[in-house]
């Protein structure tokens, strides 16, 4: 060869038309320099890229050529549409993909669109969650109806110790259950089994030391025994099915400004709710006991558990001072627990919201900061006027509102010994300060003990959830 072969395509070689002439004649010798004149050339006329064609086809794809990064994503996209090397040359006047892939990456700008949003994994189901307020606060019916039958203020010491230790067992035993249920539902329905049980035992019996073993225990093991059933029906999310329990009692609680029900009903209709509930609660753990077992799975320690029942001890001993003072407070701010519950997740959503559109650990901190406000605010903002329509003083209540609520906040996301410890030195120094008459005095000693407890545990949850790693 005497010199360098074009192999790209669409070469010089392809512009020229050879047409070798037919002769009779006996081929004669000619100089080597000489034209052969059996043979005819026809130089074709080249036709270049029809420029509209092209630029409708650039129109028509823009949307999916602008994100492209390189020639040969252009390329891949025209295979997948299906365009043949010969439609190209005939319709757009290139020589093959790769040329018109080139001049569409070439003529559409780029462009990097951001991604979809994706779907909030912390949406918050708001019937559930106001439905979980209620029946926070429903069971306090039992007592309207009931009052008129016993001495209540009689046997109240009874009934708070053995609502205390259903309280702390419950939170305890609500963990673990959890911790459970990540391993399979008959795994959990069994530890609630277990747990309730002994839950219930506990009270009564922590109960029977007031109450002296009187009549008053029966009162405590029912107390305790509604709680311990109520609890299992709340953590394996059978809210609607103890609602329609305790509409025994919403019924003879909604008829008592205008009919006197009598001392029959007004026992009989809570030993009803109490009935139906345990009922309702035997049925949900039957059917997660059929379900199929899970091999191999390993039990969570019992210490896991532990600081959650310290934390819904200190949190009952607080509950209970503010009760003690103002026990249409108590009512509020159980009913508020609802709504609490709908702002954890908020808070998880929009935490999550704040991570995708910050680029910083200053900026992220930020934005935490900023949506802890917004949701302590959005929680607080209502309890306000609530607390001055049933008139109950507002300081207080916010205080320990917001102390319990950014609690909450740290133990969903696994902070539970902070939380725990925060709160039982607050219910600890408060509770002994009332006890035994110590200075501030019992009016000072839970605003301020709240107050302390709300600035540590904010402290906690801004140092905690500032940055970017509890949020991924």
């Amino acid at each position: 060869m005497s010199g360098p072969m074009s192999l790209e395509p669409g070469g010089a070689e392809q512009d020229t038309l050879a047409i070798r002439l037919a002769d009779a004649r006996p081929p004669r010798r000619r100089p080597r320099w000489a034209l052969d004149d059996a043979t005819l050339a026809i130089r074709l006329p080249r036709r270049g890229p029809d420029e509209e064609a092209v630029s409708e086809l650039a129109a028509e794809l823009a949307d999916r050529i602008g994100p492209a990064v390189h020639p040969y994503e252009v390329a891949a996209l025209l295979e997948a549409e299906g365009l043949s090397a010969s439609l190209i040359d005939e319709r757009y006047g290139h020589p093959n993909l790769f040329s018109l892939a080139s001049a569409l990456y070439e003529r559409v700008p780029r462009t990097f669109p951001e991604p979809a949003p994706a779907a909030d994994p912390w949406r918050p189901d708001t019937v559930r969650c106001l439905l979980r307020g209620m029946l926070f606060a429903l069971p306090g019916l039992a007592y309207l109806l009931t009052a008129p039958v016993w001495n209540a203020g009689g046997y109240a010491p009874a009934l708070i110790v053995a609502g205390l230790a259903s309280w702390a067992w419950g939170q305890a035993l609500g963990h673990r259950a959890h911790l459970r249920l990540a391993t399979g539902r008959r795994e959990a329905g069994r530890t609630l089994l277990a747990g309730a049980a002994v839950g219930a035992v506990v009270a009564t019996t922590a109960a029977a030391v007031p109450a002296g073993g009187g009549p008053v225990t029966l009162v405590a093991a029912a107390q305790s025994a509604y709680l311990a059933a109520a609890g299992v029906l709340l953590v394996l999310g059978r809210e609607r099915l103890l609602l329609a329990a305790l509409s025994p009692l919403c019924a003879g609680a909604a008829v008592l400004p205008w009919w006197e029900p009598g001392p029959v009903l007004r026992a009989g209709l809570p030993l009803l709710a109490l009935l139906a509930t345990l009922t309702v609660t035997g049925w949900v753990l039957r059917d997660a006991l059929t379900a199929p077992a899970v091999t191999g799975a390993t039990r969570p320690r019992l210490l896991w558990s532990l600081p959650y029942g310290l934390f819904g001890l200190a949190a009952g001993v607080l509950v209970l001072l503010e009760g003690r003072e103002e026990p249409y407070a108590v009512i509020v701010l159980t009913l508020s627990m609802g709504p609490a519950e709908w702002l954890l997740y908020r808070y998880r959503g929009l935490s999550v919201s704040a991570l995708r559109a910050t680029a910083t650990p200053a900026g992220f901190l930020l934005r935490s900061a900023g949506i802890l406000g917004l949701c302590l605010l959005a929680y607080l903002a209502p309890l306000l006027p609530a607390a001055l329509l049933a008139g109950a003083d507002p300081f207080t209540l916010l205080l320990l509102a917001a102390a319990l609520w950014t609690a909450l906040l740290l133990q969903a996301f696994g902070a539970a010994w902070s939380s725990a410890g925060i709160c039982l030195t607050a219910a600890g120094g408060a509770g002994a300060v009332v006890l035994f008459q110590l200075p501030p005095g019992a009016a000072l000693a839970l605003p301020l003990a709240c107050g302390a407890a709300a600035l540590c545990l904010t402290a906690c949850a801004l140092w905690l959830l500032g940055r970017p790693a509890p949020h991924v």
